[in-house]
């Protein structure tokens, strides 16, 4: 899981350090020909642009250090934490699963949520058996946790 969010950081870094040093320097050369920098779009356009690039390049280099350092000996074996795989039922019965993952990866709508978001930080140090309250804007919501995979035992099969 760390590796595939380092590597889509990495292909997504190498893209913009070829837009930083191939393709905008051929966007404001072209801007300069056309004479007057004080009143070219085309120049300011892509000097913006260089500078929203610098800075991704260096937002990415920095979050990617920080989930390299990640210490994943640190996450507890046994209760939710980042990586695992969760079983909830509610109250009504029906079980919806989910994994605790990165903000960078997280959707919903393919059951991955961000260990930071509420239903996140409700389920975090929760063990099989244990109740798990989230609020939400329709209320609290409350659940079981009938099915708990940590990323020890996935990392392990």
């Amino acid at each position: 899981m760390r590796d595939r969010i380092l590597k889509k950081f990495e292909d997504e870094i190498l893209a913009l350090e070829r837009e930083l040093k191939i393709e905008l320097p051929k966007e404001i050369q072209r801007a300069r020909e056309l004479g007057d920098l004080r009143e070219n779009a085309e120049y300011k356009a892509a000097k913006e642009r260089q500078t929203i690039v610098q800075a991704r390049i260096a937002m990415l280099a920095k979050r990617a250090s920080e989930i390299a350092m990640m210490n994943l000996e640190r996450i507890p074996k046994g209760k939710a934490g980042f990586g695992s795989t969760v079983h909830l039922r509610s109250e009504s019965g029906e079980v919806i699963v989910y994994q605790l993952v990165m903000p960078e990866e997280a959707n919903v709508e393919e059951g991955l949520i961000s260990a930071s978001s509420p239903i996140g930080r409700a389920i975090l140090n929760k063990e099989e058996g244990d109740e798990v309250k989230v609020t939400t804007p329709n209320g609290i919501r409350e659940f079981e946790l009938v099915k708990l995979i940590t990323i020890h035992e996935e990392e392990s099969s």
